[in-house]
This record gives structure tokens, C-alpha cells and sequence, in this order.
């Protein structure tokens, strides 16, 4: 079975985690983990030969221990109000319009399986967002917003799978160490992180924030390089903005963090207490107040990277 370093760690969070759905007796909650790439592959769910995802392994490694009970698919085209309805939630790991077979080839959905996906987290199921969940679904700009220069907000005119989400991807710049400033510690999984940690990743720029999300993780852009080593990005040249969150969507309870490019951070025993507090709180197990603080937490978040 696959070794994740840090497991005495891991485990040790686990305990907090398993709350009432991972003790003994007590049926482990259904997640589907969807790894459809119809944009860039990233090598953390990159299946190669045949053989389970690295993301895959950890999770099917993990799982068992916080109450889950993992279905690891790509298949789009599985996307139905029957299928959907044996799940508790939804992780997805996800790149560009997944109407479309893409880059990995893999079925797409269809429009009404995407509908439906949208109506079941609605109706009460959870939905967990790892980092390129943001970039899935991108607003379709119109024609006249297209011609202009700069990035900009949709708001209520975004891609209804971005609105559920919370936000959207525009760009990164050169993996390095980021500094994340907790605005929860009460959120599962986030308990003793103090009042911020440093970490090497693929940190994204974030748009379309949804103004009743409930900050848990913000993006210190003073502690960014402005530009990777090209030379010509602008990715953090911004004040700070949320890049973990929650929010309720209907019935619904929606978590997002942009955290997960690299393998060594999906092995980070501090990647996997966030996450599984996450998918706790979005099936749940664990209860939190997710009440809207945007505008306490990143107060500038709107304020966008100017365009190249």
C-alpha cells in the first residue's frame, strides 16, 4: 500500500477528524473523487500505465481512517441524478469545460449531467474543491467584456458552476513559498495552525470570490514574488485574497482551497488535516460557522492583478 511520510502526524489529526462518522459501527460517508483533466493534466492525477493517481493513492490510503469511503472516476459521461444521489459529496480535482473529452480523452459530461451535478449539491450534498477545481468551468466572457483589456468579475453572470464554487482561476506564477494567514482556526482541520504558515506550491490568483463565503486561508501577497522567472508575471501583483473558503450553496455545503499541485504537498500532513477537515465539514461530520467575513478577512480581494 502506498506510504505517506508523516503518518504518526496524520494519524494523530485523524482523531479529531473522525468525529461521530468514523467511530465504530457507523456506515463510512460515500465521496466521489472526479479527476476529469478536459484542460492541463496535472501529474498529481495523472494515471500512468494503468496504475491508481498519486492523488488517488493518498486518498484511498487516508480515507479509511476519517469515516470515507472513496469511488475514484474520470468518466463524465456518469453523470446522472441516480449516480450522483449514492454520494454524500464531491471532490473534484478537475481542468477546463468538462462538456468536452479534452486533454485526457476521458467521457465528458454531458449539459444535463452538470446540471445535475449543480442540483444535487444544491438539494444538500457536499462538494470539496482541491486546486484546479477553480479552473473548471471558466466563464464564458461577452464578446464586448472579451475586447477589453484586464481582468474583471462576472458576479451573477459567471458560469453557474463558478458561482457554486466560490471562485475562479486567472493565472499563477513561479511555484515558491507562499504565506497563508489563518482566519479560522475554529474550521475543522485547522486547529493549531497558528496565526499563519509558509509553504511551498503552484500558488493561484483567484477571482469571482462569492460574497458570502466564510474566509479560512488568505494569500499574503507581501510575501510574494510579483514575477516568476520569466520574467512577465503579474499573478500576485494585488492585494491579498482568499485561497481557502467555505460557503453554503442551498442546502449544500461547498469548501474550496487552492492548495494541492504538488505531490510533496498532498504528502504534507498539514495538506491533509485541511483537506479531510474539508470533506468532514462538507459531508457532515463536523459542524462550523460559516458565516460571510470576505469583507473582514481580504477586505481588497476584488481588487484584481492588472493583465500583462
Amino acid at each position: 500500500m502506498f506510504a505517506i511520510p508523516g503518518r504518526r502526524a496524520v494519524l494523530s489529526s485523524a482523531l479529531s477528524l473522525m468525529l461521530g462518522a468514523a467511530q465504530a459501527g457507523t456506515p463510512p460517508k460515500k465521496v466521489l473523487f472526479f479527476s476529469k483533466s478536459s484542460g492541463f493534466e496535472h501529474s498529481v492525477v495523472k494515471e500512468v500505465d494503468g496504475q491508481p493517481s498519486f492523488a488517488a493513492r493518498v486518498l484511498a490510503e487516508l480515507g479509511p481512517r476519517h469515516g470515507i469511503a472513496f469511488t475514484f472516476s474520470k468518466d463524465g459521461g456518469k453523470f446522472t441524478p441516480e449516480y450522483l444521489a449514492q454520494f454524500d459529496a464531491f471532490l473534484f480535482y478537475t481542468t477546463g469545460d468538462l462538456t468536452q473529452a479534452g486533454t485526457d480523452g476521458q467521457p465528458p459530461m454531458t449539459a444535463a449531467g452538470k446540471a445535475a451535478l449543480l442540483a444535487a449539491i444544491e438539494g444538500g450534498k457536499g462538494f470539496v474543491g482541491a486546486h484546479s477545481a477553480s479552473d473548471t468551468f471558466h466563464t464564458a466572457a461577452p464578446a464586448a467584456a472579451a475586447a477589453a483589456p484586464g481582468y474583471r468579475d462576472h458576479g451573477p453572470l459567471a458560469d453557474p458552476y463558478i458561482r457554486m464554487l466560490g471562485g475562479e482561476f486567472i493565472m499563477h506564477g513561479s511555484q515558491q513559498s507562499g504565506r497563508m494567514r489563518v482566519a479560522d482556526r475554529a474550521f475543522p482541520g485547522l486547529a493549531g495552525l497558528g496565526d499563519s504558515f509558509d509553504l511551498t506550491e503552484e500558488w493561484y490568483s483567484l477571482k469571482e470570490f462569492a460574497p458570502d463565503m466564510h474566509v479560512l486561508l488568505v494569500q499574503d501577497t507581501a510575501h510574494m514574488g510579483d514575477r516568476d522567472a520569466t520574467g512577465g508575471n503579474l499573478s500576485y501583483v494585488r492585494p491579498s485574497y482568499p485561497s481557502t473558503w467555505a460557503r453554503r450553496h442551498g442546502r449544500g455545503r461547498v469548501f474550496y482551497t487552492a492548495m494541492g499541485h504538488r505531490e510533496d504537498v498532498w504528502t504534507n500532513p498539514l495538506f491533509q488535516k485541511l483537506l479531510f477537515g474539508g470533506l468532514a465539514w462538507a459531508v457532515g461530520d463536523a459542524q462550523a460557522d460559516v458565516s460571510p467575513n470576505l469583507a473582514a478577512a481580504a477586505p481588497r480581494a476584488a481588487e484584481l492583478p492588472p493583465s500583462k
